[in-house]
Parts: structure tokens; sequence; C-alpha cells
């Protein structure tokens, strides 16, 4: 899995945070309150996604309604698991970022050890 692109991810970050499809004019509408895009272009990156298995659509009327085939946790986790994967040094690199956490974060992490080890020992 690779990182988005810029309007790959402001595509994907609205449908994830929207929790519903929608179709390229729902999300160009979306985008078009901050900078002015045209539909094609909208219609252009999702059909990538789309290619890319980023996104699943299905025909409704005309339009294409496009719906994320992932969590944004699940994106996340695998661009993780894809630096951590291609790095001699896993260990290090777990430190260095552990390092660069908020504390938020790094609570975040305890709570996330805490239940997967639950899990394994149930």
């Amino acid at each position: 899995m690779r990182q988005l692109g810029e309007l790959e991810a402001k595509i994907m970050h609205r449908l994830w945070a929207w929790g519903r499809p929608a179709t390229a004019r729902d999300v160009l509408t979306d985008i078009n309150k901050q900078r002015p895009l045209a539909y094609s272009t909208v219609k252009t990156v999702a059909d990538i996604l789309h290619h890319k298995g980023m996104l699943k659509r299905r025909k409704e009327g005309r339009a294409w309604v496009y719906e994320p085939t992932c969590t944004r946790q699940q994106y996340t986790a695998a661009l993780m698991q894809q630096a951590l994967g291609g790095n001699p040094d896993p260990a290090g690199t777990l430190v260095s970022f552990v390092e660069q956490m908020t504390p938020d974060e790094a609570d975040a992490l305890r709570s996330a050890l805490r239940a997967v080890k639950r899990r394994s020992e149930a």
C-alpha cells in the first residue's frame, strides 16, 4: 500500500469521515468550499482510487457511488507495517517513532497493547 497523493487523501478523508457512500459530485461540493476544482478532476481521481482498490463503486442512475474498501485505521496500519517491514532495524524504528509521540498518543499505544494482550490470553 502506498501513501496517498494530496487529492486522493482529500477524497478518502471525506469518505472516511462521512461514513457513507458518496458520488464524485458530493465530494466535489465539499472540496469546493476550500478550493475550486473541476468535476472531471475529482471523478478521475476517484476512478484511480477505485482501480487501486481503495474505493469500491456501484452505479446509481447515471452516477457512480464510491465507498472506501478499508477504514482509515486499516489504511494507516498498512502504511506503518510497510515502513516496519522494509526496515532492517524495526525495533530502532519503533523507538524513534515512540520518542516522537505526544503523551495522548503514547497512552493510546499502551491501551492498544493491553487490548491485544487481553485478546491473545483469552
